[in-house]
Protein backbone atom coordinates (compact mmCIF):
# COMPACT_ATOMS: atom_id res chain seq x y z
CA UNK A 1 0.00 0.00 0.00
CA UNK A 2 1.26 3.49 -0.78
CA UNK A 3 2.74 5.50 2.12
CA UNK A 4 0.47 8.39 1.15
CA UNK A 5 -1.77 9.02 4.21
CA UNK A 6 -4.74 9.23 1.84
CA UNK A 7 -4.40 5.50 1.34
CA UNK A 8 -4.51 4.58 5.02
CA UNK A 9 -7.88 2.99 5.60
CA UNK A 10 -9.10 0.79 8.42
CA UNK A 11 -11.05 -2.23 7.34
CA UNK A 12 -14.69 -1.97 8.30
CA UNK A 13 -16.48 -4.62 10.23
CA UNK A 14 -18.27 -7.01 7.96
CA UNK A 15 -21.79 -6.57 9.30
CA UNK A 16 -25.06 -6.82 7.54
CA UNK A 17 -25.76 -3.12 8.00
CA UNK A 18 -24.36 -0.67 5.44
CA UNK A 19 -22.49 2.21 7.18
CA UNK A 20 -24.22 5.58 6.78
CA UNK A 21 -21.20 7.14 5.08
CA UNK A 22 -21.11 4.60 2.22
CA UNK A 23 -24.25 5.61 0.26
CA UNK A 24 -23.54 9.25 1.14
CA UNK A 25 -20.14 9.05 -0.54
CA UNK A 26 -21.65 7.57 -3.67
CA UNK A 27 -24.43 10.19 -3.73
CA UNK A 28 -22.02 13.12 -3.40
CA UNK A 29 -19.71 11.70 -6.05
CA UNK A 30 -22.57 11.30 -8.51
CA UNK A 31 -23.92 14.73 -7.62
CA UNK A 32 -20.53 16.22 -8.42
CA UNK A 33 -20.67 14.62 -11.89
CA UNK A 34 -17.55 12.52 -11.39
CA UNK A 35 -17.10 8.89 -12.35
CA UNK A 36 -15.63 6.39 -9.90
CA UNK A 37 -12.38 6.41 -11.87
CA UNK A 38 -12.14 10.22 -12.03
CA UNK A 39 -12.86 10.61 -8.32
CA UNK A 40 -10.31 7.96 -7.39
CA UNK A 41 -7.66 9.59 -9.57
CA UNK A 42 -8.21 13.02 -7.99
CA UNK A 43 -8.10 11.55 -4.49
CA UNK A 44 -4.96 9.49 -5.15
CA UNK A 45 -6.80 6.19 -4.73
CA UNK A 46 -7.42 3.17 -6.90
CA UNK A 47 -11.00 2.78 -8.19
CA UNK A 48 -11.18 -0.50 -6.24
CA UNK A 49 -10.41 1.28 -2.95
CA UNK A 50 -13.03 3.94 -3.59
CA UNK A 51 -15.57 1.29 -4.57
CA UNK A 52 -14.95 -0.52 -1.26
CA UNK A 53 -15.58 2.75 0.59
CA UNK A 54 -18.84 3.32 -1.28
CA UNK A 55 -20.04 -0.20 -0.48
CA UNK A 56 -19.08 0.00 3.19
CA UNK A 57 -16.33 -2.62 2.99
CA UNK A 58 -13.74 -0.08 4.15
CA UNK A 59 -13.84 2.79 6.62
CA UNK A 60 -12.21 6.07 5.51
CA UNK A 61 -9.39 7.61 7.50
CA UNK A 62 -9.63 11.31 8.39
CA UNK A 63 -7.03 12.37 5.76
CA UNK A 64 -8.99 10.47 3.14
CA UNK A 65 -12.27 12.05 4.24
CA UNK A 66 -10.74 15.51 3.92
CA UNK A 67 -9.37 14.68 0.48
CA UNK A 68 -12.69 13.36 -0.81
CA UNK A 69 -14.52 16.35 0.65
CA UNK A 70 -12.19 18.62 -1.32
CA UNK A 71 -12.73 16.64 -4.51
CA UNK A 72 -16.53 16.79 -4.13
CA UNK A 73 -16.60 20.41 -2.99
CA UNK A 74 -18.15 19.63 0.39
CA UNK A 75 -17.17 18.94 4.00
CA UNK A 76 -16.08 15.82 5.84
CA UNK A 77 -19.20 16.12 7.99
CA UNK A 78 -21.38 16.11 4.90
CA UNK A 79 -19.66 12.97 3.65
CA UNK A 80 -20.41 11.31 6.97
CA UNK A 81 -24.05 12.34 6.77
CA UNK A 82 -23.93 14.80 9.66
CA UNK A 83 -26.89 17.17 9.56
CA UNK A 84 -26.70 20.90 10.21
CA UNK A 85 -29.28 23.61 10.41
CA UNK A 86 -30.23 25.03 7.04
CA UNK A 87 -28.26 28.14 6.13
CA UNK A 88 -30.12 31.43 6.03
CA UNK A 89 -30.54 32.21 2.31
CA UNK A 90 -30.28 35.96 2.98
CA UNK A 91 -26.87 37.62 3.23
CA UNK A 92 -27.16 41.08 4.80
CA UNK A 93 -24.87 43.79 3.49
CA UNK A 94 -23.83 44.78 7.00
CA UNK A 95 -22.70 41.19 7.64
CA UNK A 96 -20.51 40.94 4.52
CA UNK A 97 -17.10 41.07 6.16
CA UNK A 98 -14.37 42.45 3.90
CA UNK A 99 -11.16 40.48 3.33
CA UNK A 100 -8.14 42.20 1.79
CA UNK A 101 -5.60 40.18 -0.16
CA UNK A 102 -2.90 41.61 -2.37
CA UNK A 103 -4.78 44.92 -2.69
CA UNK A 104 -7.99 43.22 -3.83
CA UNK A 105 -10.98 43.40 -1.48
CA UNK A 106 -13.56 40.62 -1.23
CA UNK A 107 -16.96 40.38 0.41
CA UNK A 108 -18.86 37.11 0.31
CA UNK A 109 -22.31 37.65 -1.23
CA UNK A 110 -23.60 34.08 -0.93
CA UNK A 111 -23.48 31.03 1.29
CA UNK A 112 -20.46 28.78 1.60
CA UNK A 113 -20.72 25.21 0.31
CA UNK A 114 -23.03 26.03 -2.61
CA UNK A 115 -22.41 25.04 -6.22
CA UNK A 116 -21.89 28.74 -6.96
CA UNK A 117 -19.71 31.16 -5.02
CA UNK A 118 -20.80 34.79 -5.15
CA UNK A 119 -18.48 37.65 -4.22
CA UNK A 120 -18.37 41.41 -4.25
CA UNK A 121 -14.86 42.29 -5.43
CA UNK A 122 -12.90 45.54 -5.58
CA UNK A 123 -10.03 45.42 -8.07
CA UNK A 124 -7.51 48.25 -7.55
CA UNK A 125 -5.76 50.10 -10.34
CA UNK A 126 -2.26 48.79 -10.80
CA UNK A 127 -0.18 46.25 -12.69
CA UNK A 128 -1.20 42.61 -12.35
CA UNK A 129 2.03 41.27 -13.79
CA UNK A 130 1.67 38.28 -16.08
CA UNK A 131 -1.07 36.71 -13.97
CA UNK A 132 -3.47 34.71 -16.15
CA UNK A 133 -6.08 32.36 -14.74
CA UNK A 134 -7.12 29.00 -16.19
CA UNK A 135 -9.31 26.59 -14.23
CA UNK A 136 -12.39 24.37 -14.63
CA UNK A 137 -15.83 25.95 -14.37
CA UNK A 138 -17.72 29.07 -15.40
CA UNK A 139 -17.46 32.70 -14.34
CA UNK A 140 -19.92 35.57 -14.50
CA UNK A 141 -19.04 39.11 -13.57
CA UNK A 142 -20.94 42.40 -13.57
CA UNK A 143 -19.30 45.83 -13.36
CA UNK A 144 -20.99 47.94 -10.70
CA UNK A 145 -18.64 50.90 -10.79
CA UNK A 146 -15.59 51.85 -12.82
CA UNK A 147 -14.07 50.28 -15.93
CA UNK A 148 -12.56 46.83 -16.26
CA UNK A 149 -10.16 45.45 -18.86
CA UNK A 150 -11.05 41.77 -19.42
CA UNK A 151 -8.73 39.59 -21.46
CA UNK A 152 -10.17 36.27 -22.70
CA UNK A 153 -7.67 34.26 -24.68
CA UNK A 154 -6.44 36.60 -27.41
CA UNK A 155 -9.37 39.03 -27.07
CA UNK A 156 -9.44 42.10 -24.82
CA UNK A 157 -12.59 44.03 -23.94
CA UNK A 158 -13.16 47.08 -21.75
CA UNK A 159 -16.34 46.83 -19.67
CA UNK A 160 -18.05 49.81 -18.10
CA UNK A 161 -20.62 50.22 -15.37
CA UNK A 162 -23.62 47.96 -16.09
CA UNK A 163 -21.67 45.63 -18.43
CA UNK A 164 -21.37 41.88 -17.75
CA UNK A 165 -19.37 38.91 -19.01
CA UNK A 166 -20.09 35.17 -18.76
CA UNK A 167 -17.41 32.74 -19.90
CA UNK A 168 -15.86 29.29 -19.60
CA UNK A 169 -12.99 29.70 -17.15
CA UNK A 170 -10.86 27.16 -19.02
CA UNK A 171 -10.33 30.10 -21.39
CA UNK A 172 -7.21 31.92 -20.13
CA UNK A 173 -8.46 35.15 -18.56
CA UNK A 174 -7.12 38.25 -16.87
CA UNK A 175 -8.81 41.12 -14.99
CA UNK A 176 -7.40 44.62 -14.70
CA UNK A 177 -8.93 47.88 -13.47
CA UNK A 178 -8.84 50.73 -15.96
CA UNK A 179 -10.31 53.38 -13.65
CA UNK A 180 -7.85 55.29 -11.47
CA UNK A 181 -9.78 54.40 -8.30
CA UNK A 182 -10.31 50.77 -9.26
CA UNK A 183 -13.41 48.83 -10.27
CA UNK A 184 -16.19 47.18 -8.24
CA UNK A 185 -17.58 43.85 -9.47
CA UNK A 186 -20.22 41.31 -8.67
CA UNK A 187 -18.43 38.02 -9.31
CA UNK A 188 -19.90 34.50 -9.45
CA UNK A 189 -18.05 31.28 -10.21
CA UNK A 190 -18.76 27.59 -9.98
CA UNK A 191 -17.30 25.82 -6.97
CA UNK A 192 -13.97 24.28 -7.92
CA UNK A 193 -13.80 20.56 -7.21
CA UNK A 194 -10.45 19.59 -8.66
CA UNK A 195 -7.65 19.62 -6.05
CA UNK A 196 -5.31 20.95 -8.75
CA UNK A 197 -7.57 23.88 -9.57
CA UNK A 198 -6.35 25.92 -6.60
CA UNK A 199 -2.96 26.05 -8.29
CA UNK A 200 -4.49 27.83 -11.24
CA UNK A 201 -6.93 30.24 -9.64
CA UNK A 202 -5.51 33.56 -8.63
CA UNK A 203 -1.88 32.53 -9.03
CA UNK A 204 0.17 33.28 -5.92
CA UNK A 205 -1.75 33.93 -2.69
CA UNK A 206 -3.55 37.23 -2.70
CA UNK A 207 -4.04 37.58 -6.46
CA UNK A 208 -7.41 37.79 -8.11
CA UNK A 209 -10.86 36.32 -7.44
CA UNK A 210 -10.98 32.71 -6.36
CA UNK A 211 -11.50 30.43 -3.38
CA UNK A 212 -8.05 30.86 -1.84
CA UNK A 213 -8.21 34.55 -0.83
CA UNK A 214 -11.97 34.89 -0.63
CA UNK A 215 -14.01 34.22 2.50
CA UNK A 216 -15.84 30.92 2.43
Amino acid sequence: MSPNPHHHEAAGAETGELPAFAPRMRLLRRRSGLSLEASARRAGLSPAHLSRLETGKRQPSLPLLLTLARVYGTTAGDLLGETTAAADPVVRGAEMEAVDAGGWRYRRAGQAGRALQALCVHVPRGPQGDLVRVHPGEEWLHVQRGRLRLTLGQTTEVLGSGDSAHFDSLTPHRLEAVSADGVDLLFVHTLLQSPTADLCVGGPPGHGPGPAPAPR
